[in-house]
């Protein structure tokens, strides 16, 4: 593997935890009530998006504009799981050992939201009695769920890969 992308992929990942661990810490004291809104997830996605996009354009540089897809989505995976991992190693410790207890003011948080969404939405009882159950039984914050969160990140983050390397890769002249 070229070294420039592995240090690239791994630079950008280890950014990208730790602007992940800044947010999480700051939500944390500042206000429990902005885990559960839409507004933060969004900007998180949009950072997220910026850093590829900053690390694609990178690398693209440091390899003197030869960025094949392989090597364009290799750099962007790195960079995606080392993040991922950085971030649920922190929130493992957080809500597992650190605190506990924020577990379920988040968890009653995101059932007031999830009423409230449903109610504007004009779901029928039924649904928002079933939707409380389900999150009633689950523990998001638990170990085995931040993993498989972890992991549907990643694929997610793999989507977005795919569609930068398809982007930023070197033209053939062929094309």
């Amino acid at each position: 593997m070229n070294e420039i992308i592995k240090k690239n992929g791994i630079t950008f990942g280890i950014i990208s935890g730790v602007l992940s661990i800044l947010t999480t810490t700051i939500i944390y004291v500042v206000n429990l009530e902005l885990f559960v809104s839409p507004w933060i997830g969004s900007i998180g996605i949009l950072i997220y998006l910026i850093l590829g996009i900053v690390l694609m354009s990178k690398t693209k540089k440091d390899l003197k504009g030869q960025f094949v897809f392989k090597q364009a989505f290799t750099t962007f995976f790195i960079f995606a799981v080392v993040g991922t991992i950085i971030s649920v190693l922190f929130n493992i410790v957080l809500f597992n050992y650190v605190d506990p207890s924020t577990k379920e003011t988040i968890k009653e948080l995101s059932m007031k939201m999830m009423v409230s969404m449903m109610q504007k939405f004009d779901a029928p009882a039924s649904a928002v009695t079933e939707a409380l159950k389900g999150l009633k039984e689950n523990d998001q914050f638990s170990i085995g769920n931040l993993f498989q969160g972890a992991l549907t990140s990643i694929l997610v983050s793999s989507i977005f890969g795919l569609i930068l390397a398809a982007i930023f890769k070197t033209k053939t002249t062929q094309e």
